[in-house]
């Protein structure tokens, strides 16, 4: 990575508005004159989005919270070696809507799945490559589920999710906040997505 690289990642459950952020952000940024990078997980490359349909949309087979991680892992291997490590090593400011986070929150604690295994596999696909800064965009649950199911009906396999589920991802988030502050910072999700923009354009002054 140069010296100007900058990987930051949001995160945060349905509806907390992680997309609209991600757009105000490279505004922002590129108005500085600074080369962006603006991509998604799972996803972010072609074969990468491919994975990401497998992952999201409603199938007539079972995914067991095993294999959806396994292949979310696998999605962002392919994305970080084609998408993120080279933007990095250009020296452009990475914007990723997810990243190892989210599979500790969904996978690990909305799933189940054991958070060794997740650690392992996270050391194994990424090493030390984290974000410099991880925003967390919270807010209540029933208001984020309100938000994503009147933004596009239906929704995906996570969507259908019941409360519960969401309740202990936001949880996690709250803890991985809490256990690394330096990184990941919280942004409260609730206000207008200006004052939220704001908040996050703050979050990263000391990166700027």
């Amino acid at each position: 990575m140069t010296a100007t690289g900058r990987f930051i990642s949001l995160e945060g459950i349905e509806g907390a508005g992680k997309s609209t952020l991600a757009r105000a952000l490279e505004s922002a940024l590129r108005a500085r004159g600074l080369p962006v990078l603006l991509t998604r997980e799972p996803g972010g490359s072609p074969l990468a989005e491919q994975l990401r349909t497998l992952v999201l949309e409603r199938g007539p087979e079972c995914i067991t919270p095993t294999a959806e991680t396994l292949l979310m892992f696998a999605a962002r291997s392919i994305h970080i070696e084609n998408r993120i490590r080279p933007a990095l090593e250009q020296g452009s400011w990475v914007i990723c809507d997810r990243y190892s986070d989210a599979t500790r929150a969904y996978q690990g604690a909305g799933r189940g799945v054991d958070s060794a295994l997740i650690e392992q596999l996270a050391l194994a696909v990424h090493a030390q490559l984290w974000p410099q800064r991880t925003l967390v965009l919270d807010l209540p649950v029933e208001q984020g589920l309100a938000r994503a199911r009147a933004r596009h009906g239906g929704g995906d396999r996570f969507e259908d999710q019941d409360r519960h589920f969401f309740e202990r991802v936001r949880a996690r988030y709250l803890q991985l906040a809490a256990a690394e502050p330096q990184r990941v910072r919280l942004i409260d999700a609730t206000p207008e997505p200006q004052r939220v923009a704001a908040s996050a354009l703050a979050a990263l002054s000391d990166l700027l």
